[in-house]
């Protein structure tokens, strides 16, 4: 291990912050230690403190068994729950917060994807089983800071790096590697790690062992940073992409992506990985199957990568309108923005489209197919075309007829094909 500090020997800190200070904080932890035993708030909830940060997930290590763990704390009126008691982990729920607790631990064996853990009451011997240097810190409630690896160094100077041989860490956990690029994007100042970087690529075909849900939430993370293009680009370079999504490789567009997102806001995180990849349902489709997206995420690439309508600033009121109501503000908006990354379009002109797609409100057709069988359609195909035919009529109007004006336009258009029967 690189540990050049004592892990015995804390340094003082200004204290636990937000959540970490809080009154439920201070509950849970009272119930850890009424009886002598230590507790510490432990890995990104210390990070971000250091930094400053309001941590939103808090982290509790003790080296209490589990079974115990809920002991107490139900005892003490704490609501618990063994969200991964086989791997020492519970969850306590209080005043509206939640705490993740896990019981000291060692690696008995690992392959890449899961890991057999032992407990241990050894500090030392849990922050040595951790990945990188700034997520091994833990904190006492009273404001000890116990940095083994040095990660208030690393986290200052904005480096990841891994706790002692990257290799090593890697082939417990090949996650790890799309993690350190993660990291990288959110903390990393300068040039990279290059003992991380080096492992990463070597260890990089080991990655599609991984499963595709495990991929997808790092991917994603990754694509929301800020740092994405430059982090994007040298996972390409380490041969990374290749692995997870092969196709995901159009960094130019990324980058026009990028830029005009400063000036105009955000776009779905779905648009961010659409711009990577080439355009069609093919490539889309793939990756969809490749990170296991959920129902809502698959629709909305495949929407963008692959979109029924051509969306693009130059389009006329009428066409805006129509790919608004047919694709939804969302879809269209981040249309807009992937066209203008390709084209170059001018900021003045695609801001004006993007202010009609922020007002417009999608307009649900007023009529049913039972409301053409209750004025005397017989049911089959025809009702269909009718429904469409109407549909259309509707449309053409700027969907302002309302649901009586359509219903007299049907029954004006039913009574004509009668009369022509």
């Amino acid at each position: 291990m690189n540990d050049t500090a004592d892990p015995e020997r804390p340094v003082l800190h200004p204290g636990p912050i937000g959540l970490m200070a809080g009154t439920a904080a201070r509950r849970v932890m009272q119930s850890l230690m009424r009886t002598g035993q230590e507790a510490r708030f432990i890995g990104g909830c210390v990070r971000d403190a250091i930094l400053g940060i309001q941590a939103t997930d808090i982290d509790i290590a003790t080296p209490l068994p589990p079974d115990e763990v809920m002991r107490r704390l139900r005892q003490d009126g704490i609501r618990v729950i063994p969200t991964g008691i086989e791997h020492g982990t519970v969850t306590a729920l209080t005043e509206g917060s939640s705490f993740e607790i896990t019981t000291l631990r060692r690696d008995v064996e690992t392959d890449g994807r899961h890991a057999v853990i032992a407990f241990t009451d050894n500090w030392l011997e849990d922050a040595g089983r951790r990945d990188f240097t700034f997520n091994a810190m833990s904190l006492t409630p009273e404001g000890e800071l116990y940095d083994p690896f040095d990660g208030v160094r690393d986290l200052k100077s904005g480096r990841v790096r891994f706790i002692g041989q990257s290799r090593e860490r890697i082939a417990e956990d090949v996650l790890r590697i799309l993690r350190f690029f993660r990291f990288h994007a959110r903390f990393g100042q300068g040039r990279p790690d290059p003992d991380a970087v080096a492992a990463c690529t070597t260890m990089a075909p080991l990655l599609p062992s991984l499963s595709g849900e495990r991929v997808q939430q790092e991917v994603m993370k990754i694509l929301a940073q800020d740092r994405m293009v430059e982090v994007w680009r040298l996972m390409i370079d380490c041969g990374v992409v290749a692995q997870i999504l092969p196709q995901a490789t159009n960094i130019t567009r990324l980058a026009a992506l990028d830029r005009l997102e400063w000036l105009v806001g955000e776009a779905h995180p779905m648009a961010h990985l659409a711009a990577l990849l080439p355009t069609g349902l093919s490539a889309a489709a793939d990756t969809v199957e490749r990170l296991r997206l959920s129902n809502a995420n698959r629709d909305h690439l495949l929407g963008l990568c692959a979109a029924p309508v051509d969306v693009h600033p130059d389009l006329t009121v009428t066409s805006r309108r129509h790919a608004l109501q047919k694709l939804g503000p969302e879809t269209y908006r981040d249309l807009l923005l992937l066209s203008a990354a390709t084209r170059g379009t001018p900021a003045v002109e695609l801001l004006e489209a993007l202010a009609e797609a922020a007002t417009w409100i999608v307009v649900p057709f007023p009529l049913k197919g039972r409301d053409l069988l209750e004025l005397g359609m017989t049911p089959g195909p025809d009702v269909g075309v009718m429904l469409a035919a109407m549909e259309g009529w509707w449309a053409a109007r700027d969907y302002r007829p309302t649901r009586e004006e359509c219903l007299a336009e049907l029954t004006r258009r039913i009574s004509e094909r009668k009369a022509r029967e």
